[in-house]
């Protein structure tokens, strides 16, 4: 990025970078067999246009809060080909860069023939990578694999497409560079202090994340899904009723769930969506439905959005599908959708219940859900959080839910099995169609998750009639390790407890799980991102962490951490796994148990 100045306007301050036409970006976001969508943000209002040898599309910026942005549809592409292209900005070329280090940026469109390869991960700090900051903070594992790609990007195996499964910012724990930022825009004396305000610093934070030059090229190369999780609004994002009416009956908070849900709509889930999807969207349709030479500026119909949707999650969805071929994948907002009401309470309201319901079918080989909470929780960690759930909301009275309640959000007891009653609905959906009661069953059903900073794979064993294999993959965090105490008391009760708080909830009134689930592989707790492939019989899993050869920070390279080869017989084969010794010892005392 370039020299950087503050720039005024209106009520907003922004930071402007002077040299570049592109400000962020550009990010290659839908791609199918004949469409690619591509998002840039700029320094200037204006045209954006996107140039392959093939044609030519281009589309005017929008603005909102200050800053520029375009989302430019492709259309009447080939499928399963490979397209280099350059972006420019009011007829000035702006991508790739002049001098630019990395190999020329390109996309591919899908081939539904081609098998799926995807990338997952999630839980990513914006800090720098010397060798103080990887010390504190681990080996960037996005900026890793950028690096090993731009070494031969046109190698086959490399993913044709990375889900980024929640916490790409942290708004509530910023970095230094936030903060510095923070400081001339407004000061850090007054309330939220070091956290987001609104959206102009929203802004700011996406550009700290998405601009570190390797990890902006895979983004230009590399088309990537995403879904938001508690960390890019804040830590225990609608945990419970009890959490919201606290966080609103605070001075900043309205501030900055506005800017929260009105910057990720710009920022991540306007490119989530295919073009059909998007001729449906409330946004995108005032956007295109503009037909002046100037810039149209969404500002305030970018903060009414956010602040309905806030106020009554079911106007508006963020969960969505792609279709890959072969494959589908469903990703469900497993946040905003919540239903916080105590005698209602729901991971996802009605409607969003009924929207997954409808996408829960069969007839492709392989469904993958994306969901940034783990739909599976090791075994241990799931009876203790419906416990909680059951305490909290007054099972065993008034001192029970206060204790609950606290323990709840001290301790982040708020995936699916402390929503139980949506666990046991989307259960029922699952297996019917494991089945094959909601088309032909799929080979494997997976859950792609990220959010609880360890990397794992479990099974689920539910019963002779299941069709499809069952599992719950996680991949967290890409770059944000946990202490090495909290590792190991995660491992403990994740798997050593299993066994007794099973015992516990079967003799309480809460509801137990038939099945059962166990992780095969895992937990390991280094930095990763995860690379799943179907395979000609069954799915193949890797998990990639960072690490600096010869004392060069600037090039960093991966490694396997774990290789996992399911096949169609039922088997699956751990090819090349490395854990540190306590966890190790830790997993195999937890079997034993058992």
């Amino acid at each position: 990025m370039g020299e950087q100045t503050m720039v005024t306007n209106k009520n907003d301050t922004v930071m402007q970078t002077s040299d570049e036409p592109i400000v962020l970006g550009p990010m290659v976001r839908y791609t199918s067999e004949c469409e690619a969508s591509m998002w840039v943000e700029t320094r200037d209002a204006g045209e954006v246009a996107v140039i392959t040898d093939g044609g030519r599309w281009s589309a005017r910026t929008f603005g909102a809060h200050g800053h520029h942005y375009a989302l430019v549809i492709l259309d009447g592409l080939e499928p399963g080909q490979t397209y280099g292209y350059r972006v420019e900005v009011n007829g000035e070329q702006a991508w790739p860069l002049a001098d630019s280090p990395f190999p020329d940026p390109f996309f591919k469109t899908l081939l539904h023939s081609r098998p799926t390869k995807m990338a997952f991960g999630s839980c990513r700090t914006s800090e720098p990578h010397d060798a103080k900051s990887n010390r504190k903070n681990g080996i960037d594992s996005l900026r890793a694999v950028a690096h090993e790609i731009a070494r031969d990007p046109h190698d086959e195996r490399w993913p044709d497409l990375v889900v980024l499964l929640g916490d790409q910012v942290y708004a509530d724990e910023t970095s230094e560079a936030m903060q510095e930022y923070i400081e001339a825009r407004r000061g850090l004396d007054a309330p939220p202090g070091e956290e987001l305000k609104d959206y102009v610093e929203y802004a700011h934070l996406y550009r700290l994340a998405y601009s570190e030059p390797a990890v902006r090229w895979l983004l230009s190369t590399l088309p990537s899904a995403m879904i938001f999780d508690d960390h890019d609004v804040r830590d225990d994002w609608n945990t419970s009723q009890t959490w919201h009416e606290k966080m609103n009956a605070t001075p900043w908070w309205h501030e900055r769930i506005v800017g929260a849900l009105g910057s990720y709509w710009v920022y991540q889930h306007g490119g989530n969506l295919s073009p059909e999807a998007l001729a449906d969207d409330e946004l995108w349709q005032l956007i295109t439905s503009h037909t002046g030479d100037d810039e149209l500026d969404i500002t305030a119909a970018v903060d009414a959005f956010a602040e309905r949707v806030d106020e009554d999650p079911t106007t508006y969805r963020f969960s969505y599908t792609r279709d890959l071929g072969e494959s589908k994948l469903i990703v469900v907002d497993s946040r905003a959708a919540r239903d916080l009401r105590p005698d209602h309470r729901a991971m996802l309201d009605a409607d969003e219940l009924r929207w997954l319901d409808d996408e829960l079918r069969g007839d492709v080989e392989h469904l993958f859900i994306g969901t940034s909470l783990p739909f599976f929780m090791p075994e241990g960690l799931h009876m203790l959080e419906a416990l909680d759930e059951a305490a909290a909301e007054g099972t065993w009275g008034r001192p029970a839910a206060f204790l609950g309640e606290k323990l709840r959000q001290v301790v982040d007891l708020e995936h699916w099995a402390a929503f139980s009653d949506t666990f046991f609905k989307v259960s029922d959906m699952l297996f019917e169609v494991a089945r094959g009661e909601r088309g032909r069953a799929p080979r494997t059903i997976t859950f792609l998750s990220g959010d609880i900073h360890n990397s794992f794979l479990s099974e689920v064993n539910g019963g002779e009639e299941l069709t499809s294999r069952i599992f719950q993959a996680v991949c967290s965090p890409i770059r944000n390790p946990l202490p090495r105490h909290v590792r190991a008391l995660q491992a403990m009760i994740g798997k050593g407890l299993a066994f007794p708080l099973r015992a516990v909830v079967e003799r309480t009134s809460v509801r137990t799980p038939s099945f059962r689930w166990r992780t095969t592989h895992g937990p390991w707790f280094d930095n990763n991102l995860a690379v799943v492939e179907v395979t000609g019989d069954g799915l193949d899993f890797r998990w990639l962490t960072g690490e600096i050869r010869d004392g060069d920070l600037e090039h960093p390279h991966t490694r396997v951490v774990s290789d996992i080869r399911i096949e169609g017989d039922g088997e699956s084969k751990r090819l090349d796994t490395w854990q540190p010794l306590g966890i190790r010892i830790l997993t195999r005392v937890a079997h034993l148990r058992r």
